[in-house]
């Protein structure tokens, strides 16, 4: 369970070498925090004990569903909230970006139908009964200026 390795050294006084430390995610060559996911493991009492390659894997799997290209339009998780983030005019992605880029891809939406997220919100949605009526003939929304149901509701959303 060491995370220090002798790879770099400094001078830590009276002449002793202080090892720099390597954090067990860079030695799996991974992103998402080894050590915090390994704490996290231990805290939760999920088993009495938690063996040293389990968060390492967990780490791993995690990641690659954050980060998972998928055949048909190369698009992450990771990409679909940083666009739903820059749409809101935001540098940094929350759990509100998150579900807006999963409840809005189909594929995403299947495969995590029945996981809440915490602090995503919901997905903007008015009933059709609750929009204004049409005024005038039937010929064509155009005439009113609103092409669709959606330019509807974010006009009234003010989206």
């Amino acid at each position: 369970m060491g995370e220090k390795t002798a790879s770099a050294k400094s001078t830590a006084g009276r002449g002793q070498t202080k090892s720099k430390a390597v954090t067990r995610s860079s030695k799996a060559g991974l992103q998402f925090p080894v050590g915090r996911i390994a704490r996290f493991l231990k805290k939760g009492r999920y088993a009495e004990r938690v063996g040293s390659g389990s968060p390492v894997y967990l780490s791993a799997v995690l990641e690659y569903l954050a980060a998972e290209v998928r055949r048909r339009e190369h698009r992450s998780v990771l990409e679909l909230a940083g666009n739903a983030a820059r749409d809101n005019k935001k540098n940094r992605i929350v759990p509100r970006h998150i579900q807006l880029a999963v409840r809005n891809d189909e594929e995403l939406g299947k495969l995590l139908g029945t996981v809440t997220i915490a602090n995503g919100g919901v997905l903007p949605k008015v009933h059709q009964s609750l929009l204004p009526k049409k005024a005038g003939s039937t010929k064509g929304e155009k005439e009113s200026g609103y092409e669709c149901r959606e330019e509807r509701e974010e006009r009234i959303l003010g989206c």
